[in-house]
């Protein structure tokens, strides 16, 4: 892993008050980063695990001042986090995730403007996730979670009564981008889920005060892949959950004051799948939910303004599965959804809040969803539900209804 971390500080110089710094960040990784957690125990009090491969990460930091970050990150070797779980006698509260991730950005900006050029390409072979609960004896008794996220290039910014501006740009064609979770377990009497989600790039950002954001961003991905797949199996379960989110491209800007700006161009041409299975021969109440997207965009902000120019093509092979099989019990609820292209935008009535968009949407792949549900015994309710959507657009102004 190459790691880098920036800190601008208004202490440091009136010169860097007044001008702001600029950093320049170049990073390559040519070779694997590979993590693996084992754990073998019995009559485990409490269960933390994790495990963490990271091809390139830089941190940057504006705290009272300005500052620029240029930066080019690119990773041609492959990413794989492990982590494997025997749990025999009574286990308590598990905690356990397997996080491997290409490129990884990070930037802040309080009180002060963080300026970004950004480019993050990941040509790595395969990004993969494994989190595994590999003995079927497991009695989880006070339930947990169970989480697998593979990504290939992330970037993730916050302002708090600050600005981030700039461009960045994300191109994923590693083969597959991977995530996977599986629990086989005996008795959980307690809440559980278990998760995966596959990113094929992937942006955030989040502003409180009176903050902004004016961001250009591009995101193509042109891999084989991008996969999330969960099964979660219980002999007897009082609350168990598998849920499986796949995206191609992903962009979420959402501010709590201020003003957002958002130019978003994303282009999938990779297959993505989510597929979600839970098992239970007797339970109280189940979730199996997959979701999968080509390319998904979330832009908002509680306030006053905001603007978006949105431009999706996706020609990539979209689905979404996901299926309850269980036995004796209570409720259970399966639901699947898979979309080419997705879009939304709103802003804040209450607070006169204007909304400037505009949306051109392109999908030319096949989009498939099923959803299903088998109680061979008896059971109080089931509800099963399944979306297939080519484009969707959802733009709205919104506010208390008094």
């Amino acid at each position: 892993m190459i790691a880098a971390t920036v800190t601008y500080a208004a202490a440091a110089t009136e010169a860097l008050a007044q001008d702001g710094s600029t950093v320049l960040n170049g990073q390559i990784q040519l070779n694997d980063s590979v993590a693996e957690t084992t754990l073998n125990v019995v009559d485990a009090a409490a269960v933390d695990a994790y495990a963490s491969a990271l091809g390139n990460e830089v941190l940057t930091s504006v705290v009272d001042t300005n500052g620029r970050l240029t930066s080019d990150q690119t990773m041609l070797g492959g990413a794989r986090a492990t982590v494997s779980l025997t749990l025999e006698g009574d286990t308590g509260p598990l905690k356990a995730r397997a996080d491997a991730t290409g490129k990884s950005l990070g930037g802040t900006a309080e009180r002060g403007s963080l300026d970004l050029d950004v480019r993050q390409t990941v040509g790595a072979p395969s990004v993969i996730a494994r989190a595994r609960i590999e003995n079927d004896t497991a009695r989880l008794l006070e339930g947990g979670e169970l989480t697998a996220t593979a990504r290939g290039n992330v970037a993730a910014l916050r302002a708090t009564e600050g600005q981030v501006s700039g461009s960045i740009a994300q191109t994923s064609t590693a083969a597959s981008i991977d995530a996977g979770a599986l629990a086989l377990t005996r008795y959980i009497p307690a809440a559980a889920m278990v998760s995966a989600q596959a990113l094929g790039n992937a942006v955030q950002s989040g502003g409180t005060g009176a903050s902004s954001a004016a961001l250009d961003i591009r995101q193509v991905s042109d891999g084989a892949l991008v996969t999330a797949a969960v099964s979660a199996n219980a002999g007897n379960a009082w609350d168990l959950a598998g849920r499986a989110r796949a995206a191609a491209n992903q962009t979420i800007l959402r501010n709590a004051g201020g003003s957002v700006v958002a130019a978003t161009d994303q282009t999938s041409r990779s297959a993505v799948r989510a597929a979600s299975l839970v098992t239970a021969y007797d339970f109280g109440r189940a979730e199996a939910s997959a979701t999968a997207a080509g390319n998904s965009a979330q832009v908002g902000n509680n306030d006053r303004y905001v603007e978006v120019d949105n431009s999706q093509f996706n020609g990539g092979v979209v689905s979404a599965d996901a299926a309850f099989v269980g036995a004796w019990g209570y409720d259970a609820q399966v639901g699947a959804e898979a979309v080419g292209n997705n879009v939304i935008a709103y802003a804040c009535a209450a607070c006169e809040g204007t909304l400037v968009a505009a949306n051109s949407q392109t999908n030319t792949a096949a989009v498939t969803s099923t959803a299903t549900a088998s109680v061979g015994g008896q059971g109080r309710a089931v509800v099963v539900g399944a979306n297939a959507i080519g484009n969707r657009a959802t733009f709205y102004v919104t506010g208390p209804s008094n």
